[in-house]
């Protein structure tokens, strides 16, 4: 059985890749248990030159990569292009901590005792990973699970199977032991029957709301560790001491970038009533001299989207949001490349929205933001954490002390001043309520790929 990878570009088939089943399912479950003894007694140092080298060998294969990445899901071929650069620092980053990281803890000790707990891998882990940032969110949780001693088993979002294919070439290349690391392209059911299998000790997940709970349902009868990383409708406040320049720059880039398909991209901005006014026509402004269109022109800066249904989704909300009273910003015909019936959606600015709209309570994932006018700090506050998800949020003023107060009043994962839409390695990657549970990236990672095992030993009698 096959499968295709339609393009947004152009509507063409791209690719035709051949559907492994539950066969291949076990055959890989079976490698992989059999792998993991020999890697976790591998010596860390020996891991982690392997894992520099996969890594490196990404990096090295960049400007292919980056094509790949534009006709599989429509991000700009110069944009693309950079993402096995943001793998690398994030695996080299959690590399560089790992020893730290993984060392046995040691309590204060007892006499005649030796008390300690070790970090023990889990075993075999499997990542479910997505299409939006095909690299970046598989390095968040691959780089630790490897490093911390566990196979792994990559199954990629269809969308983007030649991600997951391209680093299989890279570890074969880079030497690592057969069965430590493995792809599969499987259908949602045998995805949910490898998760539920026993030989999976730990599953990460990367997607929709209701893909998590999928995931959860699979794991019905196991207790095992599960990450899920569920997106957001991240918010920003733009406060009454803000420099509305700088904010406007980071925000239109932080709502546009990736035609707005990124988890932590800003789908929502509060702006206080003494800026809004500057703030919105300066927004409205930059966001015009966007360039819409073929991801291989080096003039685009923003693609289609990944599929027209994830287009016409986008265009309901902002039709249903016009219909109860918004007002767009920007004109669609000042971006010819837009048209219904494509993927191709030009930015959308909304102002006059409220909170009554699903374009600012549920998830858009598309170039469409909409801005309200807030009176305070307080009435800000309480509109940003009116929302299931809580991945990211950021706050925008000259007054940084005054805003760690704000900031502290945000129910979110991560919460950022006069930045947004970054993940920083060295910082835990979480967030509340719908948005999931788990952490990766940052030292704390490894403690969601390993298991403690306490040590309680009588030296002496």
């Amino acid at each position: 059985m096959t499968f295709e990878v339609i393009s947004p570009v152009d509507g063409s088939v791209y690719y035709t890749g051949k559907l492994q089943g539950i066969d291949a399912v076990n055959t890989t479950l079976e490698n992989a248990k059999k792998a993991q003894k020999n890697w976790a007694s591998t010596p860390l140092v020996k891991r982690q030159e392997l894992v520099a080298s996969m890594v490196q060998n990404l990096v090295d294969m960049r400007e292919e990569i980056g094509t790949e990445i534009s006709w599989q899901m429509g991000r700009p071929e110069s944009q693309a292009k950079n993402e096995p650069l943001g793998f690398e620092e994030r695996a080299l980053y959690l590399s560089s901590v790992a020893k730290e990281a993984l060392e046995p803890i040691r309590p204060e000790q007892e006499e005649n005792f030796d008390l300690y707990m070790a970090k023990d891998p889990l075993g075999t882990v499997a990542i479910l990973s997505p299409w939006n940032y095909p690299y970046l969110t598989t390095s968040n949780v691959l780089a630790s699970a490897l490093l911390a001693g566990n196979t792994v088993i990559l199954k990629h979002s269809l969308q983007t199977p030649l991600v997951a294919n391209r680093m299989k070439t890279a570890s074969e290349m880079a030497g690592f032991p057969e069965g430590v690391f493995q792809v599969l392209h499987i259908s949602h059911a045998d995805t949910g029957a490898m998760v539920a299998d026993a030989r999976i000790d730990g599953v990460f997940f990367t997607g929709s709301v209701e893909g998590g709970r999928r995931v959860q349902e699979a794991l019905t009868d196991k207790f095992i560790p599960c990450g899920l990383e569920l997106g957001g409708k991240d918010p920003a406040y733009v406060t009454a001491s803000a420099d509305v320049d700088f904010a406007v720059e980071n925000l239109v880039d932080g709502a546009f970038f990736n035609s707005g398909q990124s988890c932590c991209g800003i789908e929502r901005i509060y702006v206080h009533e003494n800026l809004y006014d500057d703030f919105i026509a300066k927004f409205a402004e930059l966001t015009k001299n966007y360039k819409l269109g073929n991801p291989f022109d080096s003039e685009t800066n923003i693609g289609p989207m990944v599929k027209v249904a994830s287009a016409d989704y986008v265009r309901k909300q902002i039709s249903d949001a016009v219909a109860q009273g918004a007002k767009s910003l920007v004109d669609e015909s000042l971006f010819p490349a837009s048209k219904v019936g494509t993927a191709y959606l030009s930015p959308h600015v909304l102002v006059d929205v409220t909170h009554d709209m699903s374009v600012m309570r549920e998830e858009s994932f598309g170039p469409v933001i909409g801005i309200m006018k807030v009176s305070s700090d307080a009435e800000a506050i309480a509109l940003m954490n009116d929302s299931d998800l809580g991945l990211t949020a950021s706050v925008w003023s000259e007054d940084v002390d005054g805003a760690y107060g704000i900031c502290e009043e945000i129910k979110t994962g991560t919460v950022f001043v006069n930045r947004c839409d970054y993940l920083h390695p060295k910082l835990a990657w979480t967030g509340v309520k719908n948005t999931g549970r788990g952490i990766s990236l940052s030292k704390q990672a490894f403690d969601q790929v390993t298991r403690i095992k306490s040590y309680h030993i009588r030296t002496k009698r």
